[in-house]
């Protein structure tokens, strides 16, 4: 499968086929250097794959983790580029989860004014979201995010093929983001999880989620209205990784919490947490949640005593509203 992206910074394919990693450098094409980017939480064979495609180039490897997606990781990056003679015609190439994806993807864009760059996603959370639409960020101490850019890749590479490797608890984990685009826009989608095998029918889940998100970036790139809608869950999603240090929950995890407490319909939020509950994602926390309001309302959504957030109301009903706090405060329980 190729889906083209079509935004006004550019248009680059997305290409979805079990053993594309084999064919990266075929697939890619680029004249010129490449620098390679992974953490070490890739497992030896994926990095080694693309390494072998590759023998000339430099691969920068960093520490796994949310813990490490900051502007130390960051300027240690872009050092090595320059030690390594990267030029403004060369390309950075990522493989690995969210976290390579939003480090290569920064450095690139920050770069020389900004050079080109390949993502090749191999978790379910960045093969389902977040390889797509070119937003690029790095943590500022607990913040989630806080410096980043809009710069979309020339080419992302999806094989699901690399998810054989990936711990179970990691693979459900990036499932949420699939759960959070069938209650946006794809009813289908969400009822995968409750009706079928999930593992085989993660090809089409994949395919799915991108075609959501593909519509979402297309329509707006820059997050000015529609694509607003894609932080649903994530508002207080991020308050729980940061109220928990990064250490106790993943990404995904905290998004099925924040998902929880912005349905208004009880009976979808019944049919939430009976998927969530078959993938082992958690519905709640023992998070304190004055605590929780505090963290919600330093986002970067927040402003002058409101907070941007994401409701819905049904499958393919969700609506973005600017809620004050003494409203978020009733959303908390407090």
């Amino acid at each position: 499968m190729i889906l083209t992206i079509e935004t006004k910074q550019s248009s680059y394919p997305v290409i979805m086929e079990r053993g594309v990693l084999k064919r990266a450098k075929e697939k890619i094409g680029r004249e010129g250097h490449v620098f390679l980017i992974s953490d070490d939480g890739v497992p030896e064979q994926w990095r080694s794959l693309l390494q072998q495609q590759y023998p000339d180039a430099h691969m920068h490897v960093f520490p796994q983790g949310e813990g490490f997606k900051n502007m130390r990781t960051l300027e240690d990056i872009l050092e090595d580029m320059l030690d390594h003679g990267v030029s403004r015609k060369d390309t950075v190439i990522a493989l690995g989860g969210g976290v390579c994806g939003d480090m290569a993807g920064f450095a690139a864009a920050v770069y020389m004014r900004g050079i080109h760059w390949v993502n090749i996603p191999t978790t379910t959370l960045a093969q389902i979201d977040s390889s797509i639409g070119g937003k690029t960020a790095v943590d500022v101490g607990v913040y989630k995010n806080c410096a980043g850019a809009f710069w979309q890749p020339d080419m992302v590479l999806v094989d699901p093929d690399v998810l054989s490797t990936l711990p179970l608890r990691h693979y459900n984990n990036g499932l949420a983001e699939a759960i959070k685009a069938g209650i946006l826009k794809d009813p289908h989608l969400f009822e995968l999880f409750e009706t079928n095998d999930i593992p085989s029918h993660i090809d089409e889940i994949i395919a799915r989620s991108l075609f959501v998100k593909k519509g979402i970036v297309e329509r707006d790139e820059t997050e000015q209205g529609e694509r607003k809608l894609l932080n649903f869950g994530h508002t207080l999603g991020h308050a729980y990784e940061e109220y928990y240090g990064l250490d106790t929950y993943l990404h995904g995890e905290c998004v099925a919490m924040g998902m929880m407490k912005m349905i208004r319909d009880d009976a979808l939020k019944a049919r939430l947490a009976k998927v969530l509950e078959k993938l082992d994602l958690p519905c709640a926390c023992g998070a304190d949640p004055e605590e929780i309001l505090r963290l919600a309302a330093s986002d970067k959504k927040a402003d002058k005593g409101t907070i941007t957030l994401v409701y819905a109301d049904a499958l393919g009903e969700a609506y973005t509203k600017e809620t004050d706090l003494e409203e978020l405060k009733g959303i908390l329980g407090l």
